[in-house]
Formats: structure tokens, sequence, C-alpha cells
């Protein structure tokens, strides 16, 4: 039974447990085998920390919902007692924390066995993940010259590959779902400050930055989302009030919607001739299943957002840069070229840049819910696009070896040319998903996405669960599992 335990989902493999048919040491035992064997091919797992997750389950775990379920955090900003990190940098290479951070302590109340953590890029504004802490880069299961995605790439690759069921990633521009369009799993990004950030953060990115789940079906993340929705104490803000919860929104299909289904860019750019011909398919399944869909765009300030989202995220960097040298040169030996340019760019803007940066993101905000508003004239209920505008790159195409944020993050071929849609929402706060529901022609996974109005977590995650229910994700094994 052991042996097939990679084609199951968490909640199945909770039930195994409860039922005793097989128990959290045995299951903790799959996993790190499965991490001997697999993890070398693609350098997803890194910091394993068996005898933390042995203990753990000799002291007893919680009865929560997926209690004896092997468990994987991604290695950026994410406090956890007894698994140091290195956080996707040589300069926080070995960091330990004295407690969990509020959103860990919640986590592990649902009853997961966290062995250890998942690669990031450094400072988390990569589109894939090829952080020299690491060794090498992380690579995707299906064609391991093909990059998982980030900065969740190598939580990504661990649940692709089979090594867990699911696993923690976090979202500031597209870096759950991007992983999972690139990975072929469920990502979904919930509504702005739905998820608590503290002790120690008050907010991540100017509120674009969120926490969330790779995984390989919906209900595993509507069930871990219930479990740890919800403002912490001192939250600056808060998201809407759920009205039933991820879980039971899942029971049942939504209402009749109305999609809006853009196949080229948010601004009317051509993307690759694959995922457009894939967008469409979906917008064709979606009508089979009674919802109204027609071709429209949102019209918002998307460039003007883009330079916003680069520069509050360049002074993000800088921050956490300049705080962990202590005084220290900035040297090539400490942090990669991408995060060193981003430093000397954040010193160079403007005193007043930040906080007129922040109120671009708003303003831009507000153009996008306009969109969904029905007294706009719009008023869709879900935005239907692709989740990447190509299948997933090489490994290379995005590594920080050159020293140019700006190139890196705005150019003709950098990392918004090739995600122009998932930053959108985060800097509009609102939820959104990447589902696996296309192939490219070389065998790769390709995402689609859809986006719903700002607090509609609900509604976004049952249309999810009926697409799930009407197309089968696909279970072929990848190459490297």
């Amino acid at each position: 039974m052991i042996g097939d335990l990679g084609a199951r989902d968490a909640t199945e493999l909770a039930g195994l447990v409860a039922r005793k048919e097989v128990s959290a040491e045995e299951l903790l035992d799959a996993a790190l085998a499965a991490t001997e064997a697999r993890n070398p091919a693609i350098n997803a797992v890194v910091l394993v920390q068996e005898e933390v997750a042995r203990a753990e389950i000799r002291a007893g775990l919680p009865p929560g919902p997926f209690r004896g379920v092997p468990f994987l955090i991604k290695d950026l900003g994410l406090e956890a007692k007894g698994l140091p990190a290195h956080n996707g940098s040589r300069l926080s290479m070995n960091s330990t924390y004295s407690a969990d951070c509020n959103l860990m302590a919640r986590m592990r109340a649902t009853g997961v066995v966290t062995f250890g953590r998942t690669t990031s890029p450094e400072g988390g504004v990569g589109i894939a993940t090829e952080a020299a802490v690491y060794g090498g880069p992380t690579r995707n299961p299906w064609n391991t010259d093909h990059t998982p995605g980030g900065s969740s790439g190598g939580a990504a690759a661990a649940v692709a590959a089979g090594i867990v069921a699911f696993s923690h990633g976090s979202d500031g521009g597209g870096s759950v779902r991007v992983p999972a369009s690139s990975c072929g799993l469920f990502g979904f990004k919930p509504t702005r400050a739905r998820l608590p950030d503290g002790p120690w953060s008050g907010e991540g990115w100017a509120g674009m930055a969120i926490d969330g789940f790779l995984t390989r079906s919906v209900r595993d993340t509507a069930v871990m989302l219930d479990a740890v929705e919800g403002p912490d104490q001192g939250a600056p803000y808060y998201a809407p009030a759920l009205q039933k919860g991820y879980a039971q929104a899942i029971s049942r299909p939504p209402r009749r919607l109305r999609i809006a289904l853009c196949d080229t860019s948010f601004t009317g750019e051509a993307i690759d001739p694959e995922v457009a011909a894939a967008v469409r398919e979906t917008g064709k399944l979606l009508e089979s299943l009674g919802h109204h869909v027609e071709p429209a765009c949102p019209r918002a300030g998307i460039a003007a957002m883009m330079q916003a989202w680069t520069d509050i995220v360049a002074v993000g960097s800088a921050l956490t840069i300049r705080g962990k040298l202590k005084g220290r040169p900035l040297s090539e030996e400490m942090v990669e070229a991408v995060g060193r340019d981003a430093l000397r760019y954040a010193e160079s803007l403007s005193p007043l840049r930040y906080l007129e940066a922040v109120e671009e993101i708003h303003d831009f905000g507000r153009e996008m819910a306009a969109f969904f508003a029905p007294e706009s004239g719009a008023g869709y209920d879900i935005l239907l696009s692709a989740t990447l505008a190509e299948p997933p790159a090489r490994i290379g195409r995005f590594n920080h070896t050159r020293e140019d944020y700006l190139g890196f993050r705005l150019g003709p071929q950098g990392c918004f040319a090739y995600s122009p849609f998932a930053a959108v929402f985060n800097a509009s706060g609102q939820p959104a998903a990447s589902l696996p529901l296309a192939w490219s022609q070389s065998g790769l996974p390709v995402g689609m996405h859809l986006a719903a109005p700002f607090g509609a977590d609900e509604e976004l995650i049952a249309l999810c669960a009926e697409i799930e229910a009407a197309v089968y994700w696909n279970r072929r094994a990848p190459l490297a599992g």
C-alpha cells in the first residue's frame, strides 16, 4: 500500500492513518525514501530534519484533518521551531527560530508531520528556483531541463515528484500559481490578508504577498485553508469574512457564472499558440458546464502596476539584505547578482517612491474591481486566462546571475513577459487559482488561471472543484518521479 502513496492526496492519506491502515511513522518512512530516491534529480527538498519529525510523532500529533501526513514548508520567511532555514540565500544560511510564526502554529495543529523545507530563489523574486545556496537549480519533474517555476518551485517539484502529497508555498507575484502551472498541480491564492502574517511581520510586500499550498486536489487546499485562515492578533487589516468556509463551498457547484475569457495577455499581446488554444478549450469546458463565457480582457494600468510592483519588491529586498548584512560589506559571495542590483536600484529611488508605488497598487486594485462590479457595466464573476504566457521555461533563463534587476523583471524576455497574469491579482488582492488543465505537445504541464472578485474565495474554489470533478487531473508519472 505504501508504495503507491504518490498518487494519493493528503486527505486520503489522513484517512488511512485515522483508520489505522497505515501509521504516521510508515508515511514518514515513505516520504524520506522518496526524498532519497527522487530528490537528487530535482533538488527540491533541503534541510531535512528526520529526528525532529520523528520526535513530533512520538510526542503525539494533534487530532487535526491531516494527522500523520508528511509535509514540507517553503524555505523562505516561515519561522518554524526546530526547522532551520537558508531563506534561499547564502546571507541567511542556517537561520534558526525559537518559536513558530502564527501560520506555522496553525499548520502544525492540522497534524501534519513536517520533516524539511523546499527550495526558493533568493529573495523570492524569481519566476524560477535556482538559488546558489542550494548548489544547483531546482528542476521540473516532468522534464528536468525545465524549471518548476518560482518562487515556490521546490514545493511544486516535491509534490509533482510524489515526495509529499502537498506542501506549503507563498505567493507575492504568482509564486504558488506559477509553480502549480509548471508542475501540473492545483495552486490557489486567497484574498489579501486571508491568512496570518504575524507575529514578526505585519504584511509582505505592501500586502501583495500571501501564503498558500501546492496540492494535487482542490479538497486538500480547501481543508488546509479552513484550518489556517483568519487574522491573527494585531493584524493591520482583515479579509472579508468567509460565509461558510472553503471545504463547505466545494461540497456543491457554484451558481452559473459570467466568465470573461482572455486568450492574450491582459494588454492584448499574443501568447504562445498552444497556451492560447488551451485557454479557449477551457472556455468550452466552462460553457459545457452551463456557465456563460465571452471574450473580454480587463482595462487597467498593467504597465504602471508592474513598475510599482517592481519598486515595492526592490525596497523589500533591500530592507532584507541590509538587515542580514548587519553592517558587513555587500559581496558576490553573500548575495546573487539580481539581489545586489535590486539593492542598488532601491537605494536610487526617491524617499517618496515607496508610498507612491503603494498608492499606484491601490489605484490598480480599484480598476480591477470595476471589471468585476455589476454597476460598472462589465460585472464578470470570473476572469479566465492562462497562468503563464508559454510552457515552462528552460533551466537558466531566469537565474540570478545578471546584475540587472529591472531587466530581469520588466525586460522583453523577463519575468513579467513570461508571467503577465499572476502578479495582477497580488496587486489587486483578489483570489486567483491555477488549474492543471492542459499539456504542451512536448509533454509539459500548462495551467489555466481563474480569478474572482475581492473576497469571493468560496465561489472561486467551488468553481475549481466543479472543474476538477468534470476533468480528471492528469496523473501520469513525471520523468523524475
